[in-house]
């Protein structure tokens, strides 16, 4: 008999991301589907607030996520609470990620909000709710613009 395979649902999907953050920050690029948008509403000035296609957001996040690495030593993505929709495709997840400033040792977390939709086992549309501007402060770094 051929072996069944079931397509992973956004809650699988999303702890796939959660392990990937804590393990291989830049790795998550494998659950985006080609078409991916990425909204960040809250983006600070100067910095897009949506991504169109896997390559476009990869563009931005691949240097991002590095540089971060070099600053910053992501420890736990914790209070991780899943909310279930209506719609199957969609999740809403809260959580809370935690780490340390290399330079300095200073402990330091940010909270997030994300709503994802997964059709196919990929992420097609992810809009993260975050305090940008308090994780350029944690960090040190200057604004962009």
């Amino acid at each position: 008999m051929p072996e069944s395979t079931v397509t992973p649902g956004p809650r699988e999907v999303f702890e796939r991301v959660r392990r990937h953050w804590l393990e291989n920050l830049g790795g998550f690029g494998g659950e985006l589907a080609e078409d991916v948008v990425i909204e960040v509403p809250f983006a600070p000035p100067g910095r897009a607030s949506r991504y169109e296609g896997k390559e476009a957001f990869l563009l931005f996040a691949d240097p991002e996520q590095a540089a971060f690495a070099q600053r910053f030593a992501l420890d736990e993505a914790r209070d991780v609470v899943v909310h279930e929709t209506t719609d199957p495709e969609v999740i809403v997840v809260e959580y809370e990620l935690a780490g340390r400033v290399l330079a300095t040792g200073r402990q330091a977390s940010s909270r997030f909000i994300g709503v994802l939709r997964v059709r196919d086992g990929k992420i097609v549309n992810w809009r993260e709710y975050q305090n940008t501007l308090a994780m350029i402060e944690i960090m040190g770094q200057p604004d962009r613009t």
